[in-house]
């Protein structure tokens, strides 16, 4: 055997068990759940036919899952924007030459580090207890009352909690991309009597295309695919009225699809949906990274 066979046939053994477990956990099961999509299967045992469009038939006619669809895109849209504004403001924060700048990256960073479960409890507690006492006793009728039992209120609160989390972990994107801008670059526009807001937008942000495409990638999948917060926070509630439905107000993407499999026991129509979830998960990803690299090429 060449030299050539061996070091493909080594990297191939170092590459199997990642591949193994890979197509074991992920690619198997993924064309199984396509399968198990179009059957009548519930979970345990075998199906008992092919029933073909039917549960997706079923999906698109109720009105739960078509409300989660909608609250999900809203949710993400909110989401997108307030964790990438909020990110890039403190990323320009800790760049700057501001005392106990690294503390302050380390602050921010701190939250993404706490379990969603465990930040969904604690928020949940202060939008139920704190925030109504500290309401009442200041006379502010606005956060009297539980803000995550209004329907009115219950995405913002969502959002909050999410920006608090995850600003921090996209903040770290943005100070890397910022730190790789020549600073000569920024003096020279500093010399020629550029203003600070004019060196961020007309230098830095041009020059952190790629950041943003990655950044805002994240934060989409993120946002799409939320659940333990969702669960932990508001488990779905409260209850609204959609097409002349009760249907959860809070309830996401991720959230419906793991009702309809395991507290309702319907498998077969939880796989279609996740598979519907999926292929818009996929189109609007494909979608926002090839607008963003285009921009990149004209940046």
């Amino acid at each position: 055997m060449s030299s050539k066979h061996k070091r493909k046939l080594t990297e191939f053994l170092f590459l199997f068990p990642t591949l193994f477990a890979f197509v074991m956990v992920i690619i198997i099961p993924f064309i199984l759940g396509i399968f198990y999509s179009f059957t009548d299967w519930q979970g345990t045992g075998a199906y008992s036919q092919i029933v073909g469009l039917t549960n997706y038939k079923a999906i698109f006619s109720e009105p739960g899952f078509l409300h989660s669809f909608l609250v999900t895109l809203l949710f993400t849209v909110l989401n997108i924007i307030t964790v990438n504004v909020v990110a890039f403001v403190i990323s320009l924060l800790v760049t700057s030459e501001i005392r106990g700048r690294n503390v302050y990256r380390a602050g921010f960073f701190i939250p993404n580090l706490i379990g969603g479960i465990v930040l969904g409890l604690v928020w949940q507690f202060i939008f139920s207890n704190i925030l109504p006492s500290l309401g009442k006793a200041l006379g502010w009728d606005a956060i009297s009352k539980s803000l995550i039992a209004n329907k009115d209120t219950v995405m913002l609160t969502m959002v909050i909690v999410n920006t608090w989390q995850y600003a921090g972990y996209i903040m770290l994107i943005y100070v890397a991309s910022i730190q790789g801008i020549s600073k000569s670059v920024l003096e020279a526009a500093e010399v020629d009597g550029a203003t600070y807001w004019t060196r961020v937008t007309r230098i830095q942000i041009p020059l952190m295309a790629n950041a943003f495409t990655i950044s805002l990638f994240l934060t989409l999948t993120n946002s799409f695919k939320m659940y333990d917060v969702n669960v932990a926070l508001t488990n779905g509630g409260p209850v609204a009225m959609f097409m002349g439905k009760p249907v959860q107000a809070s309830e996401l993407l991720a959230l419906n699809i793991y009702q309809t499999a395991f507290k309702y026991n319907n498998m077969a129509q939880g796989q279609a949906k996740a598979v519907i979830f999926f292929v818009v998960l996929t189109i609007f990803s494909i979608i926002q990274v090839s607008y963003n690299k285009s921009k990149e090429v004209e940046a």
